[in-house]
């Protein structure tokens, strides 16, 4: 499957799946560069977006041994963030099916507030449900072994979620956005 026809499936499965948790005071300007995460218990998919802040590019996944243990994972990330010279951070927040926030959001929640403090830069939740799904879905219709896809899901997961937040951006350029679609908040 070609790169132009996964940009086009994500954006069609985006648009009913995935809808933003929390929206930034202030958006990221143009020309500036941001990083996409896709949070996990040992993993963290990353991706970043272009120059411009229209495509999102999968970077690579942070694996580490336990969960608890991010001291190097932070790192990695901080030295991504000067390497691609990143001002803001999209990371996805795992809300159930049913609009509630479970367990796995309040890690998240608390990995945020730990990337903020290290990075001084704005981290914005971005709801990421069945990102990870359709992820598998699109490695598998791509004819990736199964074997394979471990490797590489949750970067395309983080791809699929910063590319969701990019599109939100063009679809709005003057910033008059509303809230986060569903009515929903993080506070």
């Amino acid at each position: 499957m070609a790169a132009s026809q996964l940009v086009l499936l994500w954006k069609i499965l985006s648009q009913s799946w995935i809808l933003p948790v929390r929206l930034p005071e202030k958006e990221p300007e143009r020309g500036m560069r941001i990083l996409g995460l896709d949070y996990g218990s040992k993993t963290v998919g990353v991706a970043v977006s272009d120059s411009l802040g229209l495509t999102a590019q999968g970077v690579e996944t942070i694996v580490r041994k336990e969960e608890n243990k991010l001291r190097q994972t932070c790192a990695r990330i901080e030295e991504l963030i000067s390497e691609y010279q990143i001002t803001a951070i999209v990371l996805g927040y795992p809300k159930n099916m049913n609009n509630t926030a479970g367990d796995r959001a309040q890690k998240t929640e608390d990995f945020k507030a730990m990337l903020e403090r290290r990075t001084g830069l704005p981290v914005i939740l971005w709801d990421e449900r069945l990102s990870t799904r359709s992820a598998e879905r699109i490695l598998m219709e791509s004819g990736v072994r199964r074997e394979n896809r471990k490797a590489v899901i949750d970067k395309i997961a983080a791809v699929f979620i910063l590319q969701n937040y990019l599109d939100s951006l063009a679809a709005n350029p003057s910033g008059g956005r509303d809230g986060c679609g569903d009515g929903d908040q993080m506070r």
